[in-house]
């Protein structure tokens, strides 16, 4: 629901101050609406269903992947599309992946959201709308910021939504913010978060030449300035910097560019996610083989290092598939026809 709109309506109302949070706390226990709200007056429940919106988000399309993955497109109230995802693990973890933009202006070439165009910075409520969605169906613990759009771009909003969440269950040291080294906004995050964020660094690259053209924000923060920047966080904070790291077949997942991605990172500072590729059209993803052997040349070098367990790629909920990818397909199937 729109926060401020709700203070409005409130004071406007002559409620009581402490209305504002019998409302949020109602929410953030997943109440499907204001009805539920059996402590707040009958009278009050009504006019707050009128005035003030229960989610600034409207579902357009909720669909269920074969591992238990939902993924959620919403409408804005003025129509930009904004999808988000609910991960559900064995060991019983409930993720959320929050989209910060509709679309991205940052147009990485392996990332679907990359490929439409970009709408508006979304407001903290409707950041903590996607999250309140699936707090309706479900209790959730876990929270990245890396679906649609890139967060130090909107860092405020971002902030303000994150500072929100331990209320909807998802404590601060739960909750993950990536950057494609954003170096304003990431700045401002070294410097002006205290509460106890995980930062996640989008590198793919590690050199400057490939690493532009792959992700051309690089031209305008090289990596020197934004992996210094990830090192004063991981020494201010002592926490270590994951790092996304996605493997594209034959351009970036060699074992001489793994010893170089270990020589620029380190082994103190950094954790390495390497991220098998989703299908976006754009490259092919690389063999178990070679991330196996990246990954060796990594644990070689004692750089710390998983493999992101892959989920919802079937419904296109997985890392880089948001937003763009059914229309992605839909251009292929077409080039094909046309070939033909």
């Amino acid at each position: 629901m729109d926060l401020e709109l709700l203070d409005e309506v409130l004071a406007d109302l002559g409620q009581p101050g402490y209305r504002a949070g019998q409302v949020w706390s109602w929410a953030t226990r997943g109440a499907p609406g204001y009805e539920a709200m059996t402590d707040l007056p009958r009278s009050l429940r009504q006019e707050l269903a009128e005035r003030v919106p229960f989610s600034t988000l409207s579902v357009e399309v909720q669909r269920e992947a074969r591992d238990g993955t939902v993924k959620a497109l919403f409408r804005t109230v003025d129509g930009h599309p904004v999808e988000a995802v609910l991960m559900r693990y064995r060991d019983g973890r409930r993720s959320l992946c929050l989209s910060s933009q509709s679309g991205c202006p940052l147009t990485c070439t392996f990332c679907a959201t990359g490929q439409m165009a970009f709408g508006r910075n979304l407001t903290a409520s409707e950041i903590l709308d996607q999250a309140l969605h699936f707090r309706r169906a479900t209790e959730v613990d876990h929270a990245v910021f890396m679906g649609m759009g890139e967060p130090m771009l909107n860092l405020d909003e971002v902030l303000g939504a994150a500072r929100r969440l331990p209320d909807v269950g998802i404590t601060h040291r739960r909750t993950t913010i990536s950057t494609v080294g954003w170096l304003p906004g990431l700045t401002r995050f070294v410097d002006e978060v205290d509460e106890p964020i995980r930062l996640a660094l989008s590198l793919h690259a590690a050199d400057d030449e490939l690493r532009s053209r792959i992700m051309p924000v690089n031209d305008r923060y090289p990596l020197e300035d934004v992996v210094a920047e990830c090192r004063r966080h991981a020494a201010k904070r002592r926490r270590r910097v994951f790092v996304e790291y996605v493997m594209l077949a034959g351009v970036n997942d060699s074992r001489a560019q793994a010893r170089a991605l270990a020589s620029l990172l380190g082994r103190d500072d950094f954790k390495v996610n390497l991220i098998p590729y989703n299908p976006t059209g754009m490259y092919d993803g690389s063999s178990r083989e070679r991330i196996a052997g990246f990954r060796a040349e990594l644990e070689r070098a004692r750089v710390p290092v998983t493999v992101r367990l892959t989920r919802g790629r079937d419904i296109e909920a997985a890392c880089g598939q948001l937003a763009a990818a059914p229309r992605l397909r839909r251009a292929a199937r077409s080039a094909g026809s046309a070939r033909r």
